[in-house]
């Protein structure tokens, strides 16, 4: 699957000011009104927002080793696997998102295969539609925060169905549920509060809460807004 970095078209080690001017120019590429797509606009604009929300980062190499970006770090994992491919543990997913609140607004259903097409042309805004990506052994939800949106959530210890989410494409491991019975894993309901990428690519219905079927298993609910502060 394709990295931050190569969505832009960009080495791992580049300064921010080579970043800056990669962005700019596959961002003007992928734009519609210029022979692009919506998905590939929200694409290079999550890929820059990566890459930028890591650049203050730094990581030392082990004990005694010395610092690197997160350029050289994402760089060196690719020399680790077999054939330039890094290690499962240290890939990354990307992740399609689309706000199943949206749905009845604008007549869609979830069984419709292109759904994620639709959606990407529907207008949405960045918290009902786009993409992200979620870093090594980190959970879906916590991605989703880190990027800055408030994904809803009551226990974040796999006791309630608040945070639900649908898999419509790609796999995710729950690290603790206590509550999804079997049925409802078949049809792709997964957690968001445990649940980790064990694919390259996430497409996910999030804030399913108020499907019929997740009624008895929810904690009561919060605003959006307090969850996120808690």
């Amino acid at each position: 699957m394709e990295s931050p970095f190569d969505v832009l078209s960009v080495d791992p080690d580049a300064d921010a000011e080579e970043i800056q001017e990669a962005y700019r120019e596959r961002i003007k590429d992928a734009h519609p009104d210029h022979g692009g797509s919506a998905r590939e606009f929200q694409l290079v604009r999550a890929a820059y927002e990566e890459i930028k929300d890591g650049g203050a980062e730094e990581a030392v190499d082990g004990e005694g080793g010395e610092e690197r970006s997160p350029g050289e770090r994402a760089a060196g994992a690719g020399a680790a696997g077999e054939e330039g491919e890094r290690p499962a543990r240290e890939r990354r997913c990307r992740v399609e998102y689309l706000n199943y609140e949206v749905l009845d607004d604008h007549g869609w259903d979830v069984d419709d295969e292109e759904l994620f097409e639709v959606a990407a042309d529907g207008g949405l805004d960045r918290e009902d539609y786009g993409q992200f990506w979620v870093r090594p052994r980190e959970s879906l939800l916590e991605a989703a925060e880190r990027h800055g949106f408030a994904w809803p959530f009551a226990c974040r210890g796999g006791a309630c169905a608040n945070c639900a989410i649908i898999i419509l494409e790609g796999e995710m491991r729950t690290r603790v549920d206590h509550v999804l019975p079997p049925e409802m894993l078949e049809k792709g309901f997964q957690l968001s509060c445990n649940g980790m990428p064990v694919s390259d690519e996430l497409q996910v219905l999030y804030n399913v809460k108020a499907m019929p079927e997740l009624e008895e298993l929810l904690l009561p609910p919060r605003p959006f807004e307090q969850a996120h502060d808690d």
